[in-house]
């Protein structure tokens, strides 16, 4: 059963999350200018012909469905993730559905404060969010419905809740982006516990004001525990750590040599490569390593949704081969398809990443994050 002062404690860590990823560099990883009327600000693919899937053959029953019934209601969607990345999408569901959609897009986190603060009365029937923390936050409070089992066993089980509460739609892992003509992808570590060896001093970046870098914390003090958390802080810190904004400034600073590595998620270098084959940049992949962290853009159906079935086609149709081939293929910005057996254009597979075993829900604590960083001081 939920408490007021419990709904109050997810409340304020999911406010506090809000409010701290206002440094990062994308829309996944922070607020932009560009806020809705209610002050939520917009964060940071559309399908081709890849092969049916069965949730595929329930996007052509929810077409004829709703083509019977005439004008449908429509599905309600608050979206996390921007509309420059997913509007495309979400326009392919109304085609292929005939089920008409009203999104509202904004923060993540800031979506989430807003359900929990409407409670029941939530217009919300779905939520399509790019934090685990945020989703867990979600969890925590019942507001998702339990999936069906069949959509559920579509996704990697590291990409999603293990109650079967949200799905992962897509995957974004940590890595050690490291400047090509300085090092070797041999002599970068094997593990983020190890930058804090002398040998690193001043030659390692981190943005700490980013989601998704608060977000990799929250995971080692859930797999490491609190006290090898706040070592591994401090001795970054005591050995001269560099400081930036976001990950993309990051990226760059190693291609320029101001830094030999950066600790970022693994889409900002495609993003110079793109512009630039010869970007002396690379990643290294850290399987099994907390730095290895995947986290995930997820999407849930609200228990007071009042169109559940027209929810489930929606989450169905996400993870769609279309669509999860769209990610991981057509955009610069490639991400992890969820689904298994989708494979993404010139990146690891699952397997290979072996991330490290953790409930991604598990992730809501963003405020005892919070507090560490700025205990140890990496954090203002």
């Amino acid at each position: 059963m939920r408490t007021p002062r419990r709904a109050a404690a997810v409340l304020a860590a999911v406010a506090l999350l809000a409010a701290a990823c206002g440094g990062g560099d994308t829309a996944d990883d922070t607020a932009t200018d560009d806020a809705t009327t209610d002050g939520t600000a917009t964060d940071d693919p559309a399908t081709d012909d890849a092969d049916a899937t069965d949730t595929d053959a329930a996007g052509d029953e929810a077409t004829e469905d709703h083509a019977a019934a005439g004008d449908a209601e429509p599905l309600t969607v608050y979206s996390g993730r921007s509309e420059e990345l997913v509007g495309e999408v979400l326009a392919g569901f109304e085609e292929q559905t005939g089920i008409p959609l009203d999104v509202r897009y904004g923060d993540t986190a800031e979506l989430a404060a807003t359900i929990l603060n409407e409670g029941e009365a939530s217009p919300a029937d779905v939520y399509f969010g790019q934090d685990a923390g945020a989703l867990g936050a979600l969890q925590a409070e019942g507001r998702f419905a339990a999936l069906p089992d069949d959509l559920v066993e579509l996704v990697e089980p590291a990409f999603s809740s293990t109650t079967g509460e949200w799905v992962g739609v897509t995957g974004r892992v940590r890595v050690l982006a490291y400047n090509t003509e300085t090092l070797t992808e041999d002599e970068v570590p094997d593990s983020v516990l190890e930058l804090t060896d002398p040998a690193w001093s001043g030659r390692v970046s981190w943005a700490p004001t980013n989601g998704s870098f608060q977000a990799f914390v929250t995971a080692m003090r859930v797999t490491e525990g609190e006290d090898v958390t706040r070592e591994w802080l401090e001795g970054m810190l005591a050995n001269d750590v560099q400081v930036f904004e976001n990950n993309a400034s990051q990226v760059e600073a190693v291609g320029r040599g101001e830094v030999d590595v950066a600790l970022v998620n693994h889409y900002y270098l495609l993003r110079f490569t793109a512009e630039d084959p010869d970007f002396p940049v690379a990643n290294k992949y850290l399987p099994g390593d907390i730095g290895g962290l995947v986290n995930v853009a997820g999407v849930g159906v609200l228990d007071s949704s009042d169109q559940p079935v027209e929810a489930e086609q929606f989450v169905a149709y996400l993870l769609s081969d279309d669509v999860q081939h769209y990610f991981g293929t057509e955009t610069n910005e490639r991400e992890f398809p969820a689904v298994e057996g989708v494979e993404a254009t010139d990146l690891p597979t699952v397997e290979e990443l072996d991330p490290p075993a953790i409930d991604l829900s598990d992730l809501e604590d963003l405020q005892g994050t919070l507090a560490l960083l700025q205990e140890t001081g990496a954090l203002e």
